[in-house]
């Protein structure tokens, strides 16, 4: 089982600003509501930054592998987001992914496939948690405060500007929670959300307004 898997832990001696880091985003028709449903048409994207400079980007067009279900996620968007990443030139030290890691029923949500399909260290950065819960940190920026499940420390809020609401950070495939702490917070962009997973969304967005 993929939430049992033991891989080497990735611990990089370089700086997150000084990293290719890697995101992918996906999106669908708009003005659709509801679950969706296998085979709608959708629209993934692959950036790489190293600090603020873009690396490379990838986007593909195809069609969604299932329904949207809560906990299965990865059945309906892994596979596009698999092919967005694998049109890279430049592969990523570490791959930013829209999505939870241990933070799942199973303790294995789309970062962590993601990442063990890919072979690409992974951290999730999402709006919320999926089941974890915990306080947010303090307004600063740089503050973080951990998410728990079931007593086991699997993410942590993380403030990259101050005042603004925070970020859920997600260890998932090789990452543990102060590495995704530190990637997410050394990103760079002055969003709250990192640049790298901005920069996926856009391309995601355009190349749906083009089609």
């Amino acid at each position: 089982m993929l939430a049992h898997a033991q891989p080497p832990p990735w611990r990089s001696v370089a700086e997150p600003a000084f990293l290719a880091v890697g995101a992918v985003a996906i999106c669908f028709p708009s003005g659709t509501a509801g679950p969706g449903a296998r085979g709608d048409r959708a629209w993934a994207a692959a950036a790489v930054l190293n600090g603020r400079r873009t690396v490379d980007e990838a986007t593909i067009v195809g069609k969604a592998g299932a329904r949207y279900e809560a906990g299965l996620l990865a059945l309906r968007e892994g596979p596009l987001l698999e092919a967005a990443v694998r049109a890279l030139h430049e592969a990523p030290d570490v791959l930013l992914v829209d999505a939870t890691g241990r933070d799942h029923p199973r303790r294995a949500g789309l970062a962590l496939h993601l990442g063990a399909m890919l072979g690409v260290p992974t951290v999730g950065v999402t709006h919320r948690p999926l089941l974890a819960e915990g306080d947010w940190p303090a307004e600063a920026k740089g503050q973080s405060a951990p998410l728990v499940l079931d007593g086991e420390r699997i993410g942590a809020w993380v403030r990259r500007r101050a005042g603004a609401r925070p970020v859920a950070a997600h260890s998932a495939w090789r990452t543990d929670v102060d590495t995704a702490v530190r990637v997410v917070l050394g990103t760079a962009g002055v969003h709250r959300t990192p640049e790298p997973l901005r920069q996926a969304r856009r391309l995601a967005r355009l190349a749906r307004a083009k089609d």
